[in-house]
C-alpha cells in the first residue's frame, strides 16, 4: 500500500468519533514500535516528522524507514511534516514525498497567517498533499518551537471560519489548554481543556476536522524511572487522557503525541544500564526501549484515540 494523506481517515474519525494517532518519528527503532503496535491493532496511522528530526535524521533515510513500515505492515499510513516554519520547508517535504504538511504560521499576526498557509495550501495541493494549519498558540517547547509561560494563547472561534475559507487548509490545529513538552502543569494540578473553545469552533466549522498538539500525557512511572537512575526531572503531569478521549469523541480528527514516546524510550535505557552496566551493544539497550514504545503507542490507540480495528 503507498503512503496516503490523512483526508479519508479523518473522514472516517469524524464520523466515528475517533481519533488518529500521529506519532512523531526520528530513528529505526522509533518507527518500528509505532507500526508493529499500530499493525497489530489494525490502527490507521499518521506519522510525522519534525525539521529538528529531519535533520538529524536525513530526509532520505526517514522515508525509506517509512517505506518499510509500508511494506511490513500494509496500513493506510499519512506521513506528515510537524510544525513546518517556511513555505521552503513544506515544499521541500511535499516534493521529497511527504503527503501531508503542517505550516505553522501561528505565531504571525492574523493576515500575514492566512497569506502564508494559503501559498503553502496553493503548492500541496496542486500536488496531491494535504496542508495542516494552526491558530493559536500553545506554551512549552518542541524542537525549535518555543512558548513562553504566559505567552500562549486560546484559539478564537470567531477567526475559524474566514481563516478557514480564505486558505483553504484541510484540517486545523487549535490551542484549548495542552502544552508542548514533557513539564505541563504544576504539580498538584489537574488540566482542564477548553472544551467550550473546542465545541464553538466545531459549530462554526462543521464537519472540519481539528487538530491537537502537546498532547502527551506522561505516565509518572517513567519519570520515577528516569529520576532514579541518575535524572533530575520535576513531575511531568500531562494532559488527563480521559479528556484527550473525550476530545476525540467530538471533532478532534488528530492527536499528537511526542514526549511519551521519548520520555518510555530514555527510561528504558538508563533501567536497562543501571541493571547491565557492562553493556556496550546498542542491540540490548534498543530493543527493550523499542518494546517500551510499542507498549505506550497500543495504549494509546486503544485507551485513548479509540481508532483501533479502524484501518
Amino acid at each position: 500500500m503507498p503512503l496516503v494523506t490523512s483526508k479519508e481517515m479523518f473522514a472516517k474519525a469524524y464520523n466515528g468519533g475517533y481519533a488518529i494517532g500521529a506519532f512523531n518519528v526520528n530513528n529505526m527503532e522509533i518507527v518500528q514500535g509505532i507500526t508493529e503496535a499500530a499493525g497489530e491493532l489494525r490502527a490507521p496511522l499518521i506519522l510525522q516528522v519534525s525539521k529538528g528530526a529531519r535533520a538529524y535524521a536525513n530526509h532520505t533515510y526517514l522515508i525509506k524507514l517509512v517505506e518499510a513500515a509500508l511494506i511490513e505492515t500494509d496500513l493506510p499510513i499519512c506521513l506528515h511534516l510537524d510544525h513546518g516554519d517556511s513555505y521552503e520547508l513544506c515544499k521541500s517535504c511535499i516534493d521529497g514525498g511527504f503527503t501531508s504538511v503542517m505550516i505553522d504560521a501561528s505565531g504571525k499576526p492574523f493576515q500575514e497567517n492566512i497569506e502564508i498557509t494559503k501559498k503553502v495550501v496553493e503548492y500541496a495541493h496542486d500536488k496531491g498533499v494535504v496542508v495542516e494549519a494552526e491558530l493559536g498558540t500553545l506554551e512549552g517547547i518542541e524542537d525549535e518551537v518555543k512558548v513562553e509561560a504566559g505567552q500562549a494563547s486560546y484559539t478564537r472561534p470567531e477567526e475559524v471560519e474566514e481563516f478557514v475559507s480564505r486558505t483553504g487548509c484541510d484540517s486545523l490545529a487549535i490551542a484549548i489548554g495542552t502544552s508542548h513538552g514533557a513539564y505541563k502543569f504544576k504539580p498538584g494540578t489537574k488540566p482542564q481543556l477548553r472544551f467550550d473553545v473546542l465545541e464553538e469552533v466545531s459549530r462554526r466549522l462543521p464537519g472540519f476536522p481539528i487538530v491537537l498538539h502537546g498532547s502527551s500525557s506522561v505516565p509518572q512511572e517513567f519519570v520515577d524511572i528516569i529520576n532514579k537512575y541518575g535524572g533530575d526531572m520535576p513531575g511531568a503531569i500531562g494532559v488527563p487522557e480521559d479528556q484527550l478521549r473525550k476530545a476525540a469523541s467530538m471533532s478532534v480528527c488528530k492527536i499528537n503525541i511526542d514526549s511519551d514516546l521519548r520520555l518510555a524510550m530514555t527510561a528504558s535505557i538508563r533501567k536497562h544500564f543501571a541493571e547491565h552496566p557492562g553493556d556496550f551493544d546498542p542491540r540490548q539497550y534498543l530493543k527493550p526501549a523499542r518494546a517500551a514504545i510499542k507498549a505506550m503507542v497500543a495504549h494509546k490507540i486503544v485507551d485513548v484515540l479509540g481508532c483501533d480495528g479502524k484501518a
